[in-house]
């Protein structure tokens, strides 16, 4: 069961058939450079299953983040591991309209302490494509480290990305 977390603005819940429509309409534009490059519905459809679908295997995945206030789906926070990832990842991926207003830095803190709290036996990495300026200052603003000796996601170079590591510390 996908748990339901609250904080002080935000829901972060499981993610509907409703929020896919948004989610496919950012990766397919150019705001998901940063994520996957620009995907199908198709492709996209199986990214946002894969997501929901982790947390069957690992106990952890992707929650949709909502707007207490409006009910307005912001975007996605995710905790993944998939095969090609030698750590579970803290990911976050905002619709343009919730950017630069701390709701992604609220859904990751939401997301990193239950990790911590339910799977603290593991690390936590974020794996950010160089350049990816907002994404590098908002794991550095959760207190996360460049880990240049981290090992990468298969087939990826340090070129292709760059590991910042969690402290974890609830």
């Amino acid at each position: 069961m996908i748990p339901t977390l609250e904080t002080e603005r935000l829901i972060l819940r499981a993610s509907r058939t409703a929020d896919f429509p948004a989610f496919a309409a950012y990766c397919a534009s150019p705001r998901a450079t940063f994520s996957w490059g620009h995907i199908d519905a198709d492709r996209a459809w199986a990214e946002f299953a894969a997501a929901i679908g982790s947390w069957s295997l690992m106990g952890f995945g992707a929650w949709s983040i909502e707007d207490r206030a409006t009910g307005t789906y912001c975007g996605e926070v995710l905790l993944q591991h998939p095969a090609h990832f030698p750590e579970p990842e803290l990911g976050w991926t905002l619709m343009e309209d919730a950017e630069g207003k701390g709701i992604a830095f609220e859904a990751a803190v939401a997301a990193r302490d239950w990790f911590t709290t339910n799977h603290g036996d593991k690390s936590l990495v974020s794996y950010i494509t160089p350049d990816n300026t907002r994404s590098e200052a908002l794991a550095t603003r959760l207190g996360a480290t460049h880990d240049p000796e981290a090992p990468l996601p298969t087939g990826e170079t340090p070129d292709e990305t760059a590991v910042y590591r969690h402290g974890c510390a609830a």
